[in-house]
């Protein structure tokens, strides 16, 4: 279930995309499971570059690590070769594991040589941890979770309380998964860059909206005198497309910028808080045969990045803040809930 998008803060001037989602990015697709029984709050969300093999046909990525209290598997793969060769898969800290074999396994099903003639594959799995409204330790995700979020991927992104957001909190209210694009211009090509976040981080009297402080408001309606004296700790997970034609190297800049997006919302990269941003670009792949002909492209010059660095940082604010506004009140483990931030300060849908 979704909250109203009645006063939702617009982040920037930059034109959105059709649908303002990381699925405006040509062949991104976005699926999701999500567990939610009683004291279970978590689930899985994959996020497709192509429609095709990704191991086959690689795509072009890099990752920025903001701040590394994380248990992710596949960066250091991804740092040395520059691409992806799975889909991205997002889940709970307790899950990963689960996730990545079901990533292998889905990876041999479709080419069984890999690990024997061929190389083996590099699964990518980020995380957060949703432990105060989900039972982590039951470790409830298996790989047919991860199965079902692949084959549910599609161009309609649902937000909020869902798939790997489920059971996540930001900003001492309820948080979850948001998404949102931005169009830019450059050399008379037009470009799309998506976010799509996986949000649970931030400390109350720090929530920033547009530019605007409500943190302190929000902070004294949830009643939570000690909030100020609470490390800021969780994680968010950042994940930025775009079909600008960009190598790893260029990749790796645009993900840098998610973090001015992060910021600008309240976020100082806690102590306890894991701030990972991947950005990938699907203007061409990588094949992973020798034999067959590697992309002839030309990528932007390093001048024209500007409208992109600054279309990646408004599209993840932007992605933050349908998160919080998209996700619906959570009741999870030995009575734990989240609020939604809708209706602790329901004032925000006329207010923007």
């Amino acid at each position: 279930m979704q909250t109203s998008t009645q006063g939702v803060p617009r982040i920037g001037t930059l034109p959105a995309g059709s649908r303002d989602s990381i699925a405006d990015v040509p062949g991104v697709t976005v699926g999701h499971c999500t567990l939610a029984q009683d004291a279970v709050q978590t689930g899985v969300t994959v996020i497709r570059p192509h429609g095709g093999d990704p191991y086959r046909d690689k795509v072009p990525a890099a990752a920025t690590v903001l701040n590394g209290f994380g248990k992710s598997i596949g960066l250091v793969q991804v740092d040395e070769l520059g691409v992806l060769e799975t889909p991205v898969a997002l889940t709970n800290t307790f899950s990963v594991g689960a996730v990545a074999q079901a990533q292998i396994r889905a990876a041999i099903a479709a080419n069984p040589e890999i690990g024997r003639a061929w190389p083996t594959v590099n699964p990518l799995v980020f995380e957060c941890n949703d432990g105060y409204l989900n039972d982590i330790q039951r470790m409830a995700v298996d790989g047919s979770h991860y199965d079902a979020a692949l084959a549910a991927a599609g161009q309609e992104v649902v937000q909020g309380a869902i798939g790997a957001g489920r059971g996540m909190s930001s900003f001492g209210v309820k948080g979850g998964i948001g998404t949102a694009s931005r169009m830019v211009s450059c050399m008379a090509q037009r470009y799309c860059v998506g976010a799509l976040v996986l949000a649970n981080f931030g400390t109350p009297e720090s929530l920033t909206l547009a530019g605007k402080l409500v943190g302190p408001q929000l902070a004294q309606r949830l009643a939570q005198p000690d909030a100020a004296a609470q490390p800021e700790k969780g994680s968010i997970i950042m994940v930025v497309a775009t079909d600008a034609p960009l190598d790893a190297r260029q990749l790796r800049r645009l993900s840098l910028r998610a973090g001015a997006g992060l910021a600008r919302t309240g976020s100082v990269f806690g102590h306890g808080s894991g701030d990972i941003a991947l950005a990938f670009s699907t203007a061409c792949t990588v094949p992973h045969q020798a034999d067959r002909a590697m992309p002839a492209i030309a990528m932007l010059h390093e001048t024209l990045l500007d409208p992109l660095f600054r279309a990646a940082a408004d599209s993840v604010e932007q992605a933050i803040v349908h998160a919080l506004w998209h996700a619906a009140t959570v009741q999870g483990r030995d009575g734990h809930a989240r609020r939604a931030l809708l209706e602790v300060l329901p004032e925000l849908h006329q207010s923007a």
